[in-house]
């Protein structure tokens, strides 16, 4: 007779093997996927392109940050000085104060009319009397600067906590525009990772000096230094200046100096620098103290929206908020710190979109 025994359930472990081992398929199957959508190197340099430019505009907020800190914290070291030595002048003022009174008590504490019967020497106590009238006005004139500097210091202490607590903002922004920036450069980074070295160097644009395509050795995607091989071609990468004058020419001749060093995000030098940082040195060198970040800088002279009016040396200003400042070198041609993985060079400036130049001076 057939047996009509119902099959058996698959016990809990076999169950959970069996889940792992789908979860496993569909994990490998995902990897087959994105390996097989690996993005061409024009693709990639269009992403890069883009986590390059919003690391530079969260530069230069960084930048921004960096400078409102600095100013804050010398404000609240000058104020806290200030504070400590209101606090001991008036601990002297009432040390004084204090002897002031010690005298009047042991002078007057008998009657002054009985004093003057007593004494032996009636004009010797008649002179002791008017000097002590002349310390009871001193000792006023002591408690209302006494009462004066006390409201300074409150000022003064009120006016350091006000700016301690801008401090503490300015730190985290400072922390938040560095993540932020961090968090660009990685991305970028995972890109690249997909490339070979001389790839990434393709990509971007790290492998080339300037517009006129000389080669930079040693480069890679995070921007460290170049060889001197590559310094040594400096005189044939660079283009046909035009003659200029003034602040300006001055600047940009410091600045040409600087040209096959990297850039780093919040840098001023001497080994690395960002776009502004290096032209604030530049003119710094010139004679000539510029703000910080490109879009103080933008508003530092007189703006020129015709290209054909610029001069070498005068300030370029790039993209609608004004993130990214070189120096104009003649021909159409910038003199910058573009970007991470990049060297301070020469380049196109049909390369990034032009807003207008600043002539300083």
């Amino acid at each position: 007779m057939a047996s009509h025994r119902r099959p058996k359930k698959p016990s809990r472990t076999r169950a959970t093997v069996l889940t792992a081992t789908a979860a496993m398929a569909v994990a490998l199957s995902a990897q087959a996927a994105h390996a097989d959508t690996k993005l061409s190197k024009s693709e990639a340099k269009d992403q890069v392109d883009k986590l390059y430019e919003e690391a530079e505009q969260a530069t230069e907020k960084y930048n921004g940050a960096k400078e409102q800190h600095d100013k804050l914290e010398k404000q609240v070291s000058e104020l806290q000085d200030k504070v400590a030595r209101g606090q001991d002048e008036l601990n002297r003022m009432r040390g004084a104060l204090g002897l002031i009174a010690t005298s009047q008590y042991r002078t007057g504490s008998i009657d002054p009319t009985l004093q003057l019967l007593l004494t032996s020497d009636p004009d010797t106590y008649l002179d002791r009397a008017s000097r002590l009238n002349q310390l009871s006005a001193k000792q006023a004139d002591t408690l209302r600067l006494m009462a004066a500097k006390q409201r300074t210091i409150k000022q003064d202490r009120a006016q350091a906590a006000g700016k301690l607590s801008d401090l503490e903002s300015t730190r985290k922004a400072l922390s938040d525009r560095k993540d932020e920036i961090q968090g660009k450069l990685a991305d970028a980074q995972k890109v690249l990772n997909q490339f070979s070295e001389q790839e990434r160097a393709e990509i971007t644009g790290a492998d080339q000096k300037g517009a006129s395509g000389g080669k930079a050795s040693g480069s890679d995607a995070s921007g460290g230094k170049s060889g001197d091989s590559g310094r040594a071609n400096r005189s044939e990468t660079r283009p046909n200046i035009p003659a200029g004058s003034g602040h300006g020419a001055a600047a940009l001749a410091y600045a040409q100096s600087q040209e096959g060093k990297p850039y780093e995000y919040g840098a001023t030098g001497m080994s690395t620098w960002d776009c502004s940082g290096l032209t604030q040195w530049a003119y710094g060198q010139a004679g000539v103290s510029l703000p910080r970040i490109s879009q103080d800088q933008a508003n530092a002279g007189t703006r020129i929206y015709d290209q054909s009016q610029l001069k070498p040396g005068d300030l370029v200003i790039f993209y609608g908020d004004q993130h990214h400042v070189g120096l104009y070198a003649g021909n159409g041609q910038v003199f910058h710190a573009p970007r991470t993985g990049a060297y301070v060079r020469y380049e196109a400036m049909g390369n990034m979109p032009f807003q207008f130049g600043v002539r300083i001076g």
